[in-house]
């Protein structure tokens, strides 16, 4: 009974993104009054909305949890042990894996990549929100253009990859993600879900993100993200509008 108490309004593991988000914005604001690039910008503030578009997911999923299957409350991850046809050679290898994955919509796969067969609710909201938002572009398939490290910390890698969605209409939507993964014991590769992520880790992500975006690879994918919304003005609206 002491469990679903905790579980029912509790939504306190959400400060944390949260303040990043809070950061997030402080960044876009500074980066105005800079008078940087717009499309810069934009893309601060795409990562900004998606990690709130989280939050909310998570919130409405914790309620609805907690009205209708409150035997939900004591869920724990459960680490996967056997071989689930998801490659943790490398962390390239499993973060290419993820995207393919988001965009079939797998989600049993996804889960594999993070290391679990059932996901706390932090991470399925995570989880939901992105498939959510890959299915929101109806992709015909997914073109991974590039997948590196930006840096690395003994078994922890922060990696970036970049790829097109290929729409119905022959366009390629470019995309960037970054995410951070970790060598672990069995010395497979796997993402870490948000919550594992801690705010030293964020810390130095965010100042190895800050040296990645003057790169060869963050140019290419803004400039291709620039002329694809100068040719389609009003898609992130309406893609925005399938996630409202």
């Amino acid at each position: 009974m002491e469990n679903e108490k905790h579980r029912h309004p509790c939504h306190k593991q959400e400060i944390p993104r949260l303040n990043r988000v809070i950061g997030q914005l402080e960044g876009v604001k500074k980066m105005i009054e800079e008078l940087r690039y717009c499309p810069d910008i934009l893309i601060q503030l795409r990562a900004a909305r998606s990690a709130i578009r989280a939050v909310e997911s998570n919130i409405l999923k914790t309620h609805l949890q907690s009205c209708v299957a409150q035997s939900f409350a004591s869920e724990e991850i459960i680490f996967a042990v056997r071989s689930c046809g998801v490659s943790h050679k490398t962390p390239e290898r499993v973060v290419k894996t993820l995207i393919e994955s988001y965009e079939s919509g797998n989600e049993n796969k996804i889960k594999k990549c993070y290391g679990v067969t059932k996901a706390d609710d932090n991470l399925q909201a995570e989880i939901d929100a992105n498939i959510k938002y890959f299915a929101a572009h109806s992709p015909e398939k997914i073109q991974i253009n590039s997948c590196d490290k930006i840096y690395q910390d003994g078994n922890y890698a922060f990696m970036y990859i970049t790829y097109d969605l290929v729409l119905k209409d022959g366009q390629s939507y470019p995309c960037i993600s970054t995410y951070m993964t970790q060598k672990k014991d069995d010395n497979k590769y796997y993402i870490l879900a948000p919550s594992d992520v801690t705010n030293d880790m964020n810390k130095q992500a965010a100042e190895k993100y800050a040296l990645f975006m003057k790169t060869d690879a963050y140019q290419q994918y803004t400039v291709a993200y620039d002329k694809f919304i100068k040719k389609n003005p009003g898609y992130e609206e309406k893609i925005a509008s399938k996630l409202s």
